[in-house]
């Protein structure tokens, strides 16, 4: 069904795309800097933005219609990437790849917490972009690598019409997070000794989104590893699995003195990256919870479970979060 559905979708979908590139040529503003948070690795500092012509940005309001929310969620996809663009930011320089994203590493010189560090587009006057990344600190005792859609907003992700129409008739005035999953991830960043990492499907476009949606709620920010939607003959993007897996590599190498929990949901077959990142990487993953957004699991998830369970890593699942911690013996 899914190859089906993508070689319905892609003639389509490169026709959109290929307007929406005309009309970005049409463009002729100064490409401007958005800013994803970055992270500490050995290496560095790692910043990570994008080039676009113009940001699209809106202020929600609270009564606001669903029709008002759809324009302005749409309107966060229609980008208009620049690629070739040179910036600067410290001592390190990058190019803009053809969907105009951009990536750097910068000394470590900060000192722990969240550090702005500024980035240029070379030869463009004008004030530099703040680009934010997270330090661990040496108190950090492990860290928190969680899910999104339905791990900790309600989403219904799997169910894909009704992902797609609470995503986009929503605001982050009206959209709602799990209060266990709040009240699990406050405990376990400890006062944010402790880094929160985000790895979802969910596309870039909606990484401001999310922010915002998350300032409001009260919990942790955190890097996000979020999903590039272009169109290829794969379909579109990466897969689910393959982007979070690589997510997760590239987050447990950043941080190799950090074991890690991960948190999930069963409907987007997280138990299964958990599962193969636990094979992965033996000895660093310490816990994994799931929630159940339908009553119960299937039994290929069971059995994946029960993988990781076999494996030594106490594998917490159920509608909620709570008890979480009791079963990976924090409490």
């Amino acid at each position: 069904m899914t190859s089906r559905l993508t070689s319905l979708a892609l003639p389509v979908a490169r026709r959109i795309e290929g307007l929406l590139e005309r009309i970005g040529n049409r463009d002729d503003s100064a490409p401007v800097l958005e800013a994803y948070f970055g992270y500490a690795s050995p290496d560095g500092i790692v910043l990570r933005g994008r080039v676009l012509s113009h940001l699209r940005r809106s202020t929600p309001s609270a009564l606001q219609s669903k029709w008002t929310n759809l324009r302005q969620m749409v309107s966060l996809f229609v980008t208009d990437e620049v690629a070739d663009v040179k910036v600067t930011g410290g001592e390190a320089t990058a190019v803009s790849d053809p969907e105009g994203y951009i990536r750097l590493t910068v000394a470590r010189e900060a000192e722990p917490g969240w550090t702005d560090v500024p980035v240029h587009i070379a030869g463009q006057d004008g004030s530099a972009v703040p680009f934010p990344a997270r330090v661990p600190g040496p108190e950090a005792t492990h860290m928190v690598i969680s899910d999104i859609d339905d791990t900790m907003i309600e989403t219904g992700a799997h169910s894909l019409a009704r992902n797609l129409w609470t995503t986009f008739t929503g605001s982050a005035l009206t959209r709602d997070v799990h209060g266990d999953a709040k009240a699990l991830m406050a405990q376990m960043v400890d006062g944010g000794q402790n880094p929160v990492f985000y790895v979802s499907s969910s596309p870039w476009n909606l990484h401001h989104f999310l922010d915002a949606l998350f300032m409001r709620h009260d919990l942790p920010r955190g890097p996000m590893f979020l999903r590039d939607l272009g169109i290829t003959a794969e379909g579109v993007g990466k897969s689910h699995g393959t982007h979070k897996g690589a997510a997760i590599d590239e987050i447990l190498a950043a941080n190799p003195t950090l074991p890690a929990y991960l948190m999930g949901d069963s409907g987007q077959k997280d138990a299964f990256v958990y599962r193969d990142a636990i094979r992965r990487h033996p000895g660093r993953i310490k816990g994994v919870a799931l929630r159940e957004p339908a009553p119960g699991v299937g039994a290929d998830d069971a059995a994946c479970i029960a993988e990781i369970e076999a494996a030594g890593v106490p594998c917490f699942h159920g509608p909620s979060f709570d008890g979480a911690r009791h079963h990976w013996g924090l409490s």
